[in-house]
C-alpha cells in the first residue's frame, strides 16, 4: 500500500539503458521459454501481482499476457533458477503440466525488464465470441507427421503477419501479405474459400495463433484441419533430436523479443529493403520516434547510421534534449510498420 492506502502497481520502472546496464553485470546463463494456455481464469488481477511479486524474486524478465481466457508469455530466466520457475507454474491449478517452448538460438539478451499486464485477450484477434470455440480446435501433429502432411500434398498456411514470413516459412506456404492477427483471421478465411473438404496445416512461432485459427476455422465448416504442435520452435527442437528428419522449414524464425529472430537454417530468403541484397536481418529504426521494423544489411546498417532515412539519420545527430523536443505531442506510434507500403530504397536517391 502507499501512504494514501491505495495498492502499488507492481511494475519494472527501469528505463531500457538502465536494464541493460543491469543484465550487462549479470554472472549467470539465461533461459528463454515460452508457454500458453486456453483456460478460463478468475481473479486475474490478483494472479497478475502474485505471479509479479513470485517471479521479481526469481529475477524473471519478458512479456506475459494474463486474460480471463488464459496466460501467453515469453520469458527469460536465469538458468539456476529453472527447476524453481516450472514448480511455481505447476502450482498453479490450471496450468499444470504446461508445455514449454525452449528458444532455438538464446546466444543474446531476449528481455530487459518484466512485464505482466492484464488483456481482454491473449491474443489479439477481432473475433466475436460466437465465432471460435477453443476446446474443438485442429488436430496438433509432431514434426513427423507434419512432414507426412507436406509430402502427402495438404495446403500448408503460415499464421503469422508479413514481416515474420519474409525471413523465413515452409516452402510452398500460403503467406498472407498483413501485419496485425486480427487482420489475418478473415485473410485467410478468404483465401481458402472452397477449399473446406482439403486439408489444411497451420503453423506460427509457438502454436498460440494456430490454436484460435484452427477454432475459426472449424466454426466455418473446414473440416480437416492440423497444426503444427509448438509451432516452428518446438518442430526445430523435435529435428535437432531426431536428425534423420527433413527441416522442410527455411530461413529464419522471426521472435518478438530483443533478438528479433532465430537462426533455423542458413538459407536467407529476403532482401534488404534499401539496397535489395540478400539479407535477413530485422532492425528498428535508431530514431526513436519512427522505430520503423524493417531489413537492413549490414553494409547498409553501417552507411545509414542504423536509419530508415535521411531524415531518421538527421534527428539522430541532434542531441537527446533536442531529440526529446521533436517527440513531445507526436502522435508517432512505435509499432511494427509495414515495409509493403513504404519503399525504403527510394529514401536515399
Amino acid at each position: 500500500m502507499d501512504p494514501n492506502g491505495n495498492k502499488k502497481r507492481l511494475v519494472d520502472k527501469l528505463n531500457k539503458q538502465s536494464a541493460l546496464e543491469r543484465i550487462k553485470k549479470e554472472k549467470f546463463k539465461r533461459i528463454t521459454v515460452s508457454f500458453y494456455r486456453y483456460c478460463l481464469l478468475d481473479n486475474i488481477n490478483l494472479l497478475r501481482d502474485d505471479l509479479f511479486t513470485e517471479w521479481s524474486e526469481l529475477n524473471v524478465l519478458g512479456r506475459v499476457y494474463i486474460a480471463n481466457e488464459g496466460i501467453n508469455a515469453q520469458v527469460s530466466i536465469p538458468e539456476n533458477k529453472w527447476n524453481i520457475f516450472k514448480k511455481s507454474i505447476e502450482k498453479q491449478e490450471k496450468f499444470k503440466q504446461m508445455p514449454f517452448k525452449i528458444a532455438i538460438e538464446d546466444k543474446a539478451k531476449s528481455f530487459l525488464k518484466l512485464t505482466i499486464k492484464v488483456k481482454q485477450k491473449i491474443v489479439a484477434d477481432g473475433l466475436l465470441e460466437n465465432e471460435y470455440d477453443v476446446t474443438n480446435v485442429g488436430r496438433h501433429l509432431n514434426a513427423s507427421q507434419w512432414n507426412s502432411a507436406i509430402d502427402d500434398g495438404a495446403i500448408v498456411v503460415d499464421v503469422r503477419n508479413h514481416y515474420e514470413s519474409e525471413i523465413g516459412r515452409f516452402q510452398n506456404a500460403i503467406c498472407p501479405q498483413v501485419e496485425t492477427f486480427k487482420e489475418e483471421l478473415p485473410e485467410i478465411k478468404s483465401i481458402l474459400k472452397g477449399k473446406e473438404e482439403k486439408k489444411i496445416l497451420l503453423y506460427c512461432t509457438g502454436g498460440i495463433r494456430c490454436e484460435k485459427t484452427s477454432a475459426y476455422l472449424r466454426h466455418y465448416g473446414f473440416k480437416n484441419v492440423s497444426q503444427l504442435y509448438g509451432g516452428i520452435i518446438e518442430y526445430t527442437q523435435q529435428l535437432k533430436k531426431n536428425p534423420d528428419l527433413e527441416n522442410k522449414f527455411r530461413g529464419k524464425n522471426f521472435v518478438f523479443d530483443e533478438r528479433l529472430s532465430e537462426r533455423i537454417t542458413d538459407d536467407v530468403i529476403s532482401n534488404c529493403h534499401q539496397c535489395s541484397k540478400p539479407s535477413d536481418t530485422h532492425v528498428n529504426c535508431k530514431n526513436v520516434n519512427c522505430n520503423l521494423l524493417f531489413i537492413q544489411c549490414d553494409e547498409c546498417n553501417k552507411k545509414n547510421k542504423g536509419c530508415c532515412s535521411p531524415d531518421c539519420i538527421d534527428i539522430t545527430l541532434l542531441s537527446y534534449k533536442d531529440q526529446v523536443k521533436l517527440r513531445k505531442g507526436s502522435q508517432v506510434k512505435k509499432r511494427f510498420h509495414s515495409h509493403k507500403k513504404i519503399d525504403l530504397s527510394k529514401k536515399f536517391k
